[in-house]
């Protein structure tokens, strides 16, 4: 379900998958995009992930529909750079596989390359606060696990 709600708001597991390779292909020679593609499957099948993104997107298309009172609503319109929740939800999915999570999302939240610029900047169109930085959090963790397996030879 929750694969649905991200293609709902326009982003795909492919889309995802294209960021764990740009993160971690330096570090993984023989990296593919099909274990990049597994590896986000896998994070995106952790309850707390999804429980995560539905809590996100839910309170984004809220503000969306104006159906949010103030001052959130306009918080959450404008993506004020003051408003830190979005990325403290973010950060219960980046942990999950380990410290090195946080590196991959700050990596992602500053240089929003690929999906995560893309739905950034759609900001006169649709309110994207929260789903931006749930992408990158899923796209961090599937990155660490990446790491994690080639280090333990399972890749």
């Amino acid at each position: 379900m929750a694969i649905t709600w991200l293609e709902r708001r326009g982003v795909t597991l492919d889309d995802i998958a294209s960021l764990v390779y740009e993160v971690q292909r330096k570090y993984i020679p023989h990296l593919t995009m099909a274990a990049c593609r597994e590896s986000v499957e896998r994070v995106l099948e952790k309850r707390e992930v999804q429980n995560a993104i539905f809590t996100g997107i839910a309170i984004d298309e809220l503000a969306e529909k104006g159906l949010l009172d103030e001052p959130l609503y306009t918080m959450l319109k404008n993506d004020d750079g003051l408003y830190g929740i979005d990325e403290i939800l973010a950060l219960s999915i980046v942990n999950i596989y380990g410290s090195i999570g946080f590196t991959n999302f700050g990596y992602l939240d500053k240089v929003k390359p690929g999906i995560i610029g893309v739905v950034n900047g759609q900001k006169n169109e649709k309110v994207n606060t929260f789903l931006d930085d749930l992408v990158a959090a899923v796209a961090a963790a599937a990155s660490s696990r990446l790491a994690h397996r080639d280090r333990d030879g399972l890749l």
